[in-house]
């Protein structure tokens, strides 16, 4: 560690603004968050963040480096209520190309709501010295010029005059209504490129009671299909706190889930395998149904931008927004924190480079989530982006016939679980192992049914109705 010295600016107290100032907090004297909202006291729904409701999964990968930034977090969530529950041997699920076998494996994922993900990281960064939260607070423009950011102009609700917030750096972790390409613009640079693939998938989410005795029931998903000629439809179901199941539901442009009550289940039930459904027929609907809109891929490019101001970084949703459905949006956060302490090491916060520096490392952080959710996304009817280069579609054929791979042989399941998870680069897919099982090819028959139990199925009275 570096002798703590300077001060700097978060915008944001979601998940990727907590993370960057855990990071930050290792290096400089003062870290100021600052939120446009108040934020909630312990177990509850934020308000900038109506996303929230739907199914979100912390990947391993994600886990290990929040832990490696905040230790004891991973404790945290299991004390709070979450589940750790092992890949594959915790999974039912259905992909593109049939049932996954269960698998062991080395990966895991925290299952939970977000709103229990949010408030164990929350708690430990604001109890980290140096760090303090202004909440309340817009930001309403840079300080500084082209050359250089030195702060932050932001006003307090119920003040009638703005505030200089001079700092060494500024880390905007806005998220998705973050306004750093306009306020760069406004400094006299070029915009960043940017690129979008939406296959205008609308999310649907409702929470049931959970049956006694389900405490270590798997998360289960019946995954939509994107090489199909219909849109592309799923669900999944994860086990969280409270003695609940979280049922999150999608379908693309052409295929969009509803809003109705009603409706909620029959759509579940016209999924690829009616299993969900069959789980939930008879469980207590708790809330009513939530739905959003907001699925649409975006990178902006800043690392690509020919100048870049010191003292002035973008991290996590900012940069890029992935479709909900690859659960990597927060592990892409995590290790884009992880990379600033990184980066910090041994040098300070004014260091001549060291934005520019950290802008090229979140660029490389979703590089390749980025590249695997498009690369499906793009294949869905009705989908609206840029189609891949050739040398990407190579790519692409190669990724489909690992993925029904995986189906059958349990080598190139655990890579691609590693990779999924963010726990492995994507060169773990080629490895000589991996490559040599999926040249060989799927081999035996697909799995045409669920994997899953009798003793599972008997917790929800399935046992006569489903075979294990």
């Amino acid at each position: 560690m570096t002798e703590n010295r300077g001060r700097a600016v978060v915008l944001g107290a979601g998940m990727a603004g907590m993370l960057a100032a855990a990071a930050l907090a290792r290096h400089a004297g003062e870290v100021v968050i600052v939120e446009r909202d108040r934020l909630p006291e312990g177990m509850e729904p934020r308000k900038g963040l109506p996303q929230a409701r739907h199914a979100h999964l912390m990947m391993s990968g994600g886990a290990r480096a929040v832990e490696s930034l905040l230790p004891g977090t991973i404790e945290g969530w299991v004390r709070a209520g979450a589940r750790r529950i092992p890949l594959g041997t915790g999974l039912v699920a259905m992909g593109p190309h049939g049932w996954y076998p269960r698998w062991p494996g080395t990966q895991f994922l925290m299952a939970c709501t977000r709103d229990l993900l949010d408030m164990v990281v929350r708690e430990q960064v604001l109890a980290l010295p140096g760090v303090t939260l202004r909440e309340e607070t817009d930001a309403l423009a840079l300080l500084g010029g082209a050359q250089r950011v030195t702060g932050v102009k932001v006003r307090t609700a119920g003040s009638h005059s703005a505030e200089a917030l001079e700092a060494d750096l500024v880390v905007d972790a806005s998220g998705r209504g973050s306004q750093a390409a306009r306020r760069l613009t406004e400094l006299g640079l070029h915009p960043a490129h940017e690129e979008t693939v939406d296959t205008g998938m609308v999310y649907v989410t409702r929470i049931f009671r959970a049956p006694v005795g389900s405490e270590r029931f798997p998360v289960v998903s019946v995954q939509a299909d994107p090489h199909g000629r219909e849109p592309g439809q799923g669900a999944t179901m994860v086990p969280v706190e409270g003695g609940r199941w979280l049922l999150t539901a999608c379908g693309t442009r052409g295929g969009e889930p509803s809003r109705e009550a009603g409706e909620f289940e029959p759509f579940v039930r016209s999924l690829r395998h009616p299993l969900i459904a069959d789980l939930i027929a008879d469980r207590e609907p708790l809330t009513d149904v939530h739905l959003t809109r907001s699925t649409v891929n975006r990178r902006r490019y800043f690392e690509r931008m020919s100048a870049w101001p010191e003292g002035f970084a973008v991290v996590g949703d900012a940069v890029a927004t992935f479709n909900p459905v690859y659960g990597q949006g927060m592990s892409v956060a995590a290790h884009s924190a992880v990379a600033i302490h990184g980066i910090l090491a041994g040098q300070g916060l004014g260091s001549p480079g060291l934005a520019r520096r950290i802008q090229h490392a979140v660029g490389r952080t979703a590089g390749s989530p980025w590249d695997l959710a498009t690369g499906e996304d793009i294949n869905y009817p009705g989908a609206i982006g840029e189609r891949p280069p050739a040398a990407a579609r190579l790519l692409r054929g190669y990724v489909q016939r690992l993925m029904r791979t995986a189906t059958v042989n349990p080598v190139v399941m655990r890579s691609l679980f590693d990779v999924m998870t963010l726990s492995a680069p994507m060169t773990a897919l080629v490895k000589p192992s991996v490559v040599l099982g999926v040249l060989r090819g799927p081999g035996g028959a697909v799995r045409s049914e669920p994997s899953i139990t009798a003793a599972e199925l008997a917790l929800c009275g399935l046992a006569s109705r489903r075979g294990s």
